[in-house]
């Protein structure tokens, strides 16, 4: 019985091999990655910039601190201001949705109850953004995004 030798084309067969799986495999997860993606958070990022040092200073002025849970089927939003007292805005608008796709995306419809804003909502497991717009009644307004995770 002959033995078989190991050539240079068994070798070149195995890198090739090799490497195609992983940029096979590399090129299916980049895809998925960007497919998924929902883009940009804002249309033309030098003018965000711009506009950044101003809506800071405006939202320092006004010393909100919001703070997001979800509990009982309830998505709520404590907005407070400097002295830890809830505050009752003259509009809010938010989008709640995952960080890693959009097609989760909803409105929720807040109610304010004197003490906090609440929306009902249904939630998976995981994290959650709230990218949040509420409007003062001198017509400042006061953006954030609120990461919120829900335990299962």
């Amino acid at each position: 019985m002959s033995e078989r030798q190991f050539t240079g084309k068994h070798a070149l067969a195995m890198f090739v091999a090799a490497f195609g799986v992983i940029i096979t495999v590399n090129l299916v997860l980049a895809y998925n990655a960007v497919k998924t993606f929902p883009g940009l958070e804002v249309k033309n990022s030098y003018v965000a910039s711009q506009e950044f040092n101003e809506r800071l200073q405006n939202h320092q002025a006004l010393g909100w601190d919001v703070r997001a849970e979800f509990k009982g089927g309830l998505l709520i939003l404590h907005i407070t201001d400097q002295t830890g007292s809830p505050v009752k805005v003259s509009d809010l608008q938010a989008v709640v949705g995952r960080a890693t796709h959009v097609k989760e995306d909803f409105s929720p419809d807040f109610t304010f109850d004197g003490l906090a804003y609440a929306a009902p909502a249904i939630l998976g497991e995981g994290n959650w953004n709230i990218r949040l717009l509420a409007t003062n009644h001198d017509g400042t307004e006061f953006t954030q995004r609120i990461p919120l995770y829900v335990k299962g």
